[in-house]
């Protein structure tokens, strides 16, 4: 597992000077017939099978061209399964570029997304088969989006979770006014699932204990927060006096630390949980 990993964090690494200038677009080899789509900042699961290729979030109609146009470096199998695993337009956009594909999306998830019409509704979990891979789908709850679809690969035991978090990398910015409880949760029920490999929908790619350093780290800002603001303290001071040096080391520390921070404050004031 290891080496895989190790190798997949130089690819990234060497790649992070383009992304800043020009769009940065590659499929890297996870373990078996599993591949990351990197799009930049964003990855999409894409998955060859005898029978077709599963791909989970289309990213953007200029992503889906790439992909299609590339797709004959791994496999000769085009696009028949688009996933989707929420309905936010950074990862939802461009399915059209897959017309003909099964579209399978949540039963919760909106009607249309970005103009492409889901052809099949899941529950809370369900499983695909397909070319003797087997895709198990499962619900994550509300919290980062109302409906997170996370999907584990068999037999190569890789779980593809996107945005509720990420491996040893912080989460983005101000949480974006969600339920951070319920985000939480998410991070919670994603823990229930049996893999190995985690394959974020951003960052790079690391294991199951990867998710439960996650959780940890959101449970201990949570509680570093409310201490901060039931002991009186201003957000600027919680910033100063936080200890979150444990994570020092994780991708977006300097910048998201303090975003963090005022996210995790304005939730927990706006939900009447200082009093």
């Amino acid at each position: 597992m290891h080496s895989y990993i190790s190798a997949f964090f130089a690819l990234l690494a060497t790649s992070l000077p383009a992304m800043a200038q020009d769009t940065e677009r590659a499929l890297h080899n996870v373990v078996g017939d599993v591949y990351l789509f990197q799009n930049n900042f964003h990855m999409s699961l894409v998955v060859p099978t005898t029978e077709g290729t599963v791909r989970v979030d289309p990213i953007n109609a200029e992503a889906g061209e790439w992909l299609n146009a590339n797709l004959g470096d791994i496999t000769d199998q085009p696009v028949t399964h688009l996933i989707y695993s929420h309905s936010h337009g950074d990862h939802a956009s461009g399915g059209a570029a897959h017309a003909g594909a099964t579209i399978v999306a949540h039963e919760s998830a909106p009607p249309t997304l970005d103009g492409t019409e889901p052809t099949q509704r899941v529950g809370d979990t369900h499983s695909l088969e397909l070319g003797g891979k087997i895709f198990e789908l499962t619900n994550l709850g509300s919290g980062h989006d109302t409906h997170m679809l996370a999907v584990v690969v068999r037999p190569e035991n890789v779980a593809f979770i996107v945005d509720v978090a990420a491996p040893k990398r912080l989460p983005f910015r101000d949480f974006g006014g969600a339920n951070i409880d319920d985000w939480i949760g998410q991070v919670e029920t994603a823990m229930t699932l049996d893999f190995d490999v985690f394959a974020p929908g951003h960052g790079t790619v690391g294991n199951k204990n990867d998710l439960a350093d996650h959780l940890t780290y959101l449970q201990d800002l949570r509680a570093g927060v409310l201490d901060g603001l039931k002991a009186g303290q201003s957000v600027d001071e919680i910033k100063m006096s936080l200890d979150l040096s444990a994570y020092s080391e994780w991708g977006q520390y300097e910048d998201w630390r303090g975003l963090n921070i005022e996210g995790m404050a304005k939730y927990l004031q706006t939900s009447g949980q200082v009093n």
